[in-house]
């Protein structure tokens, strides 16, 4: 975000050695108070003024409903306020789909934080968790984004599924749909299926980089989902490359990439995140 120009607050929701990738972690979980805390420093210097929150992992209810008071009244302040949050809750692994938070995060989720967000990026797991709704075909998935545009936000992407792709089965689908209210008060919606080559490796950190590159794009491309999101995935493609070509080399021959061999080569993309080269098309439904 810093990179493409947005002066960013972080609060860390955890603070962690190295992510949760790796075999061992170790490091302190924020709760609710210290979250409230570290915010009541910024408003008591008046500079809690803000156009985006972006909120991802998170491992604590009571921290993730403060987020959401955090944000209502951040959004009373200023009603142009625009809620991005990836709803990090688990993931699907050779067709099983299982949490790796505790699972007492998802009704907090599915009630008080999506309601309040305006642009969500679950994968397939959490898009049917949020629903309760299990998604088999493209047309499932559609409506399942028509739930969750029920539910508040104007803006969903679903970033991964297991879902066929027409271009073939070394293909992954992102799909988007992005539903605005026109003057008149009718509603349109743009809905976008995104087709990306699959990289042959677990890598860690893809969703919190694909959810902070869509909010940048979309705020540069506000009505139009299909550059946002062509851009975004380009982006994320460009660095899996990079990371996989340079994890293989530190790996050696014939050696399976480990944990630290796989990490995102972030800096080595600056260019790629700044000016990203479209490799990957979307297609509008």
């Amino acid at each position: 975000l810093q990179v493409l120009g947005f002066e960013v607050d972080t609060v860390n929701s955890v603070q962690f050695s190295n992510h949760t990738g790796y075999a061992h972690w170790k490091g302190q979980v924020l709760n609710s108070d210290e979250l409230h805390e570290l915010y009541e420093g910024l408003k008591l210097n008046k500079v809690n003024q803000y156009d985006y929150v972006l909120t991802g992992y998170t491992r604590d209810t009571s921290f993730l409903a403060m987020v959401v008071d955090i944000v209502q009244e951040l959004k009373q302040q200023n009603s142009n306020l625009v809620y991005v949050c990836d709803p990090v809750m688990g993931d699907k692994w050779n067709g099983e789909g299982s949490m790796y938070v505790p699972k007492d995060l998802l009704p907090v989720y599915r009630d008080k934080v999506v309601p309040v967000a305006d642009i969500i990026t679950p994968n397939q797991f959490e898009a049917e968790l949020l629903t309760g709704r299990k998604i088999h075909t493209e047309k499932d998935a559609l409506e399942v984004m028509d739930m969750l545009h029920a539910m508040g936000p104007e803006t969903v992407v679903i970033t991964s599924s297991d879902l066929q792709a027409p271009l073939g089965n070394d293909y992954l689908i992102a799909l988007g749909s992005h539903r605005k209210t026109n003057a008149d008060g009718t509603k349109m919606t743009q809905r976008i299926r995104v087709e990306s080559p699959k990289v042959d490796a677990v890598f860690v950190g893809t969703g919190d980089l694909f959810a902070a590159m869509l909010l940048a794009w979309t705020h540069k491309h506000p009505n139009n989902l299909k550059v946002a999101c062509e851009k975004t995935v380009s982006a994320m493609q460009h660095v899996l490359q990079r990371t996989i070509k340079s994890a293989k080399a530190q790996a050696g021959e014939g050696n399976k990439p480990n944990s630290a061999h796989l990490e995102l080569r972030m800096v080595q993309s600056k260019k790629d995140i700044e000016n990203p080269e479209i490799i990957v098309k979307a297609t509008v439904l």
